[in-house]
């Protein structure tokens, strides 16, 4: 009763028998190797006789000579002769069948195949380059056609500037000799007058005096003066002059015609004026002769701003 309660309620059962056991468990070892030993060894000595081979060559061969071979000591009378073991040999091997030779009808078409493609191949070449020549040979026709037209437009260009040119030299001679005529004729005119004043009449062709000679210039050595001045005056402002007024100078003029004196005789009204005529009259310095090749020591010179 003491022995129940000592022990808990839920604890397992108190082992009993383990020597028992460990020594079953060796013997069941023990056992078991010796089966393994014994089936390892007659499995070995089974297979040193079940295997049988035969080596076999496709060539004749003549064997050689038997050789003296020594005879092996006797084995002793306790020692087991091993079992001479067979060499194995591997199964023969045979050498790959060749393929079979395509039959002649097959091969000749795959030639002539071939051939066809080669051919074509070598058309299309041949075709490629004889259009890329063609493109060439049009390309360099086409430049030698622009550069003959370049050429050709560039002739008639220079013919019609030579053309043109010659054109204004002629023309240039014709004002030229226009001018020398015209040159020639005044010449003429106031030589034949000065030998007509020479021989006494001296007077314009409209002239209706008695007279030799006028006593004063000819009725249009005023617009000679005017012509000869009015290049030089510098007036802006006339054409904003209400009018057209006059300013009258006084120039005394050397043998030669030189100016060497010019006088503000008569005001136009417009100071700005009288000074531009009078800087113009002074910047002529010279006025030209009379159609008789006079030269009047003194004048009255008249300029309008408008002409």
């Amino acid at each position: 009763m003491s022995l129940a309660l000592d022990r808990p309620e839920f604890a397992p059962p108190p082992q009993r028998g383990t020597p028992r056991a460990v020594v079953l468990a060796l013997i069941a070892h023990a056992l078991l190797i010796a089966a393994l030993t014994w089936g390892v060894r007659w499995r070995s000595e089974a297979d040193d006789g079940a295997v049988d081979a035969e080596l076999w060559s496709t060539t004749v061969m003549q064997a050689a000579p038997r050789l003296s071979v020594p005879e092996p000591p006797a084995p002793c009378p306790h020692h087991r002769r091993p079992h001479p073991r067979r060499p194995t040999a591997s199964p023969a091997v045979k050498p790959p069948e060749p393929a079979p030779a395509p039959a002649p009808d097959i091969a000749l078409e795959r030639e002539k195949k071939l051939k066809e493609q080669k051919a074509q191949k070598e058309r299309e070449l041949e075709q490629q380059r004889q259009q890329q020549q063609k493109k060439k040979e049009l390309e360099a026709k086409e430049r030698a056609e622009d550069e003959a037209e370049r050429k050709k437009e560039q002739q008639k260009k220079l013919a019609e500037q030579k053309k043109q040119q010659e054109a204004e030299a002629k023309q240039a001679e014709a004002k030229k000799a226009e001018a020398a005529a015209k040159q020639a004729a005044a010449d003429r005119a106031a030589t034949l007058k000065r030998m007509q004043g020479m021989a006494g009449a001296s007077g314009s062709d409209d002239a209706k005096g008695n007279a030799l000679r006028s006593s004063g210039p000819s009725s249009g050595y005023a617009g000679r003066i005017a012509a000869a001045v009015r290049p030089n005056i510098t007036f802006p402002d006339a054409d904003s002059v209400n009018g057209n007024p006059e300013a009258e100078f006084e120039v005394r003029l050397a043998p030669d015609g030189t100016i060497v004196g010019v006088k503000l005789a008569k005001s136009s009204g417009l100071p700005a004026w009288d000074e531009a005529a009078e800087r113009g009259l002074r910047k002529t310095d010279k006025l030209p002769r009379d159609t008789d090749g006079r030269i009047f020591p003194s004048l009255i010179v008249t300029l309008k701003p408008k002409r």
